[in-house]
């Protein structure tokens, strides 16, 4: 059965982007993220996002996109259920792939969209900071997964060949199973379409 609906979709994809308008371009912005976890309280750090993205179609388009970002989170918690609170950061470098299904409500030179789909993060590199220095008390809060799979949902503009772009991403699955933490993000991006 799975070989059927595999099959199935790479057919769909196939005549989908054959009988498509193509567009492809470069696209950066910024991020607010935020990683939610049991018994600490989070705040949100700024990153940043800058990548290429694909579109097939234009009123009902597949858009994936291939991008480099940075994301995170800032916390305080108790150690060891002790009256001393610790704060801490966590930073992450990921390489993205989200697949984005939208619907356009526009023309060529004026577009609106709104756009959903499932994304694919990989860490690249991770950064952590703690207010102490108690030897091995984060050896779990460190044990970040490598990948993670989320879901983004937004809605966008076309002028002519600048793209814009604000949306939301929220994790499926857990960055860290110790603590029970999923990335959550707000994004703001801009584009160009080269054709």
């Amino acid at each position: 059965m799975k070989k059927y609906l595999l099959s199935f979709a790479i057919v769909l994809a196939a005549v989908f982007s054959a009988k498509a308008q193509f567009s492809l371009g470069a696209k950066a912005g910024v991020n607010f993220s935020k990683i939610n976890a049991d018994n600490v309280n989070e705040s949100s750090v700024t990153g940043y996002q800058v990548g290429a993205f694909a579109r097939f179609g234009s009123s009902l388009y597949l858009q994936p996109e291939l991008y480099l970002g940075s994301s995170g989170g800032k916390f305080d918690f108790n150690n060891n259920n002790s009256t001393v609170t610790t704060n801490g950061k966590v930073t992450f470098t990921t390489l993205n792939l989200p697949l984005l299904l939208g619907k356009g409500f526009g023309g060529d030179n004026l577009n609106f969209r709104v756009m959903a789909g499932p994304v694919y993060s990989y860490v690249l590199d991770k950064n952590q900071s703690f207010s102490d220095n108690v030897s091995g008390a984060y050896n779990d809060f460190g044990a970040y997964n490598k990948s993670t799979l989320g879901f983004q949902a937004g809605a966008g503009i076309d002028v002519g060949h600048i793209t814009a772009d604000f949306r939301y991403e929220g994790g499926l699955t857990k960055i860290n199973q110790n603590f029970g933490q999923r990335q959550n993000l707000w994004a703001l991006s801009v584009g160009f379409k080269f054709f």
